[in-house]
């Protein structure tokens, strides 16, 4: 028999005690040398041989057993439950609860499912769904607008006024012109690639770093969303500051990682090409490039949840690295599968913001839409490079809750169905006796 209180099966009896008849009395046992009781008169003379049968034990009283209350025990379900399972809730056998009244997804009914998580917050306290985790992030930036749409708008502005700035002074002096011409010699196609390189890696680091305070502050707001608590934009500020340099260094380790080995796995092919072989070396290269990605891609997800790791359990780079390790281990498809559909969905939904934004910039400009079809942001002018980053900023509004929260969220998950982690949150929260009334921390 399981101890475990909920999961014993009803009428069962430890082994090696007697179980009582129906009236509460003990069975007959066997008295110091007096003989057994006849049997009863009922009986038919002729037995079975011995072995083969056991008797019965004597009965009492002729007495009917109670019915079973409706919707109590293992027989059925309650009236009006079309739950399916047993006591309904979500088809799992859950505990006993007998004179409890049924409440919605509760223990209530005896053998039912798991009660109504108490939900402080954003979320509730318990293991989350992908519907639950989309809808936190959501439920964040509705409860706390002003603090989520301030962060994402000021980090956004000065992001995007120093792309515009970079994009207007330093890449518009840039020549790229040889990508497009066919009769360029190696030479000019290498400078033009090598500026063009040069430029989008800025852009790229300058949208980086807006990235990381971004995250930083917004896996504060998450945090306290959780457990229902308010925070303001500089209490937000003071709790992500100290950790803003681990986490630069975090954002730019993982990329260096990913690059390294795609460049391990290419390296062979390099290798060959500048052997002579140019047709095996390139299929070789590509082939490995491929192989490389896969195991890049494997460790990215592995590392993803380092972040909120670093912020919320002010953890050094290499630790927070094998914090997500440990939580993602054993559920990498669904950790990739949620940020997958997390990172589409905001980007849809910027790209419905973003896209107007940029064919009107390109109407504006001097070159109008041929301008934007044919030439790179840099040859469109001012214009253009204003009103498409007003686009961008709008976009960025509404991406980084969403990213920074799905993230924080999987973490939190992960840690609950590991760790317990909700009973921590409940008490953060102040709710009083969480956990020990009938709920099941974890999964």
């Amino acid at each position: 028999m399981n101890d475990t209180p909920g999961w014993a099966s009803p009428g069962s009896a430890p082994s090696g005690e007697e179980t009582p008849d129906s009236s509460g009395t003990p069975g007959p046992a066997d008295q110091d040398g007096a003989n057994p009781p006849e049997q009863p008169s009922k009986w038919s003379k002729e037995q079975p041989p011995p072995g083969q049968w056991s008797a019965p034990a004597p009965q009492g009283p002729a007495q009917a057993p109670p019915p079973p209350a409706p919707g109590r025990g293992w027989a059925g379900r309650p009236p009006g439950d079309q739950n399916g399972g047993y006591g309904g809730g979500h088809g799992g056998w859950g505990g006993p609860g007998q004179g409890t009244p049924r409440g919605p997804g509760g223990w209530g009914s005896g053998w039912g499912a798991q009660p109504p998580a108490a939900k402080p917050g954003v979320i509730p306290l318990r293991p989350l769904g992908v519907g639950e985790i989309l809808d936190g992030a959501v439920s964040t930036m509705r409860a706390y607008w002003r603090t989520v749409l301030g962060i994402s708008l000021a980090v956004a502005v000065v992001t995007q006024v120093a792309v515009i700035l970079l994009q207007g002074f330093v890449l518009d002096s840039t020549d790229t012109d040889a990508l497009d011409d066919p009769s360029a010699t190696l030479g000019e196609l290498s400078r033009a690639m090598g500026d063009a390189l040069l430029g989008s890696g800025l852009v790229l680091l300058v949208t980086l770093l807006g990235t990381i305070v971004a995250t930083a502050l917004l896996t504060s707001v998450t945090s306290r969303a959780v457990i229902g608590k308010p925070v303001t934009t500089g209490e937000a500020w003071r709790d992500a500051r100290p950790q803003l340099a681990r986490l630069l260094g975090l954002t730019l380790l993982l990329p260096l990682i990913a690059v390294a080995i795609l460049t391990a796995g290419a390296l062979p092919g390099l290798l060959v090409v500048a052997g002579g072989s140019t047709d095996a070396g390139l299929t070789l290269a590509v082939l490995g490039a491929l192989a490389a990605g896969v195991v890049a891609l494997w460790l990215m997800i592995r590392f993803s949840l380092a972040s909120p790791a670093l912020m919320l359990e002010k953890q050094s780079i290499t630790k927070s690295m094998r914090r997500s390790a440990k939580l993602v281990r054993g559920s990498w498809w669904r950790v990739f599968g949620i940020q997958l559909l997390a990172t589409i969905i905001a980007n849809i939904v910027a790209s419905i913001v973003v896209i107007p934004f940029a064919v009107l910039a390109a109407a504006l400009s001097g070159d109008g839409f041929t301008g934007f079809l044919d030439s790179s942001g840099g040859d469109l002018g001012w214009t253009y490079l204003i009103v498409s980053g007003i686009g961008s900023v709008i976009g960025s509004m509404i991406t980084f809750p969403i990213t920074a929260g799905v993230t924080v969220l999987l973490y939190i998950d992960r840690r609950i169905r590991r760790e317990a982690l909700d009973l921590d949150l409940a008490r953060a929260a102040g709710l009083q006796g969480y956990g020990t009334t009938g709920t099941t921390p974890g999964s």
